[in-house]
Order: C-alpha cells, then structure tokens, then sequence
C-alpha cells in the first residue's frame, strides 16, 4: 500500500510540474518578448500561460501604425491563428511593460471583445503593472508608461472604494463605444 501511494505521489508531482512549466519560446521566437513571458513566469502568471497555450496563440512585434494609437491587439493570421500582435514602437519598452501588454492581450479569449472582457484584461494590465514594476527604476516617460501609471492609479481607487473606475473609463471610451455599439 505504501509502494502505490509513494508511486501515486510521484505521479501527482511529476504531473503538476510538468502542468506549470510552459515552454516560452513555444510563444515567440523574439528575445524581447521571451524575456516578459520568463517574467511573467516567474511572478505565477499562470492563467495568462493557460490563455496563451489554450488558444495556441503566437506573440510577435508588428507595424500597427495602420490601426490608430494601438498598443497591442489579439487578432488571427491569415491561416486563422491565434497572435498577439505588439506594436513595434513599443520594441524597446522595458520587459515589465511587455509583459503588461501581454497580460492583457492574454485574457481576450472571444472571437469578438465585450465590455466585461476588456474590462478584465484591462485590470489583469494594471495588476500586472502594478506587480512587475520595479519603483527602483527610472521609466521613460512614453506614452506606454503613462498609460500604465493611469490604469495603475485606476485600479488601485478601484480597490480602495469599491467602484470600478476601469470599467467606467472603457465604457466612456469613443473607440469602444464604436466597438462595442454601444
């Protein structure tokens, strides 16, 4: 009876361990982004690994130029498959950063974003921005930065009075109240 329980333990761990540990270079192939994904794994982002390998979703830097003032987008090749396309001005944010726009891009997991979804990944964004930043650190005042202290601050006010101020900001949004009909 012992020998079954050790070996059914083992099993157990072997398992666990083998359910956590993520390929990250399975995600892209750049240095950059593989570096957020190892910091995302570090901090135990483990829901934003189950998003990205469940969708078999592909993270790469792109021209967004075309589509306005687009941070990051969760969008389809042309062979119908899951990427996150960052935009390549933001190629030499730091990694803390990266991360946050993977984050968020990381929890659109519907064909078509709602409010309550990009409510979600806009918290997992701030949450996550709020964990990673380093206050040791002297970031550059982009418009990157900017946009993350914000919903860093938003969050935060969120937590401390009970009103999501996150959700607020998106639903008085011109662009997603565009996207949305609302």
């Amino acid at each position: 009876m012992k020998k079954v329980l050790v070996s059914l333990f083992a099993f157990l761990i072997l398992t666990v361990t083998q359910t956590l540990a993520y390929g990250v270079k399975d995600f892209s192939s750049d240095a950059k982004i593989v570096s957020a994904l190892q910091l995302l794994e570090q901090s135990g982002e483990y829901d934003i690994f189950t998003n990205l390998k469940k969708n078999g979703i592909k993270i790469k830097f792109y021209n967004l130029s075309g589509y306005g003032s687009v941070y990051a987008t969760n969008s389809y090749d042309n062979t119908g498959r899951r990427v996150i396309l960052i935009n390549s001005v933001y190629a030499d944010a730091p990694i803390e950063q990266i991360a946050c726009l993977i984050a968020h891009e990381s929890m659109h997991v519907a064909r078509k974003a709602t409010l309550e979804e990009e409510t979600i990944a806009t918290q997992k964004e701030a949450a996550t921005w709020i964990r990673l930043r380093n206050d040791s650190v002297l970031y550059p005042q982009t418009k990157l930065t900017k946009r993350l202290d914000k919903l860093a601050d938003l969050h935060i006010a969120s937590y401390n009075d009970g009103t999501n101020y996150i959700q607020s900001k998106i639903a008085s949004s011109s662009f997603y109240k565009a996207q949305f009909g609302m």
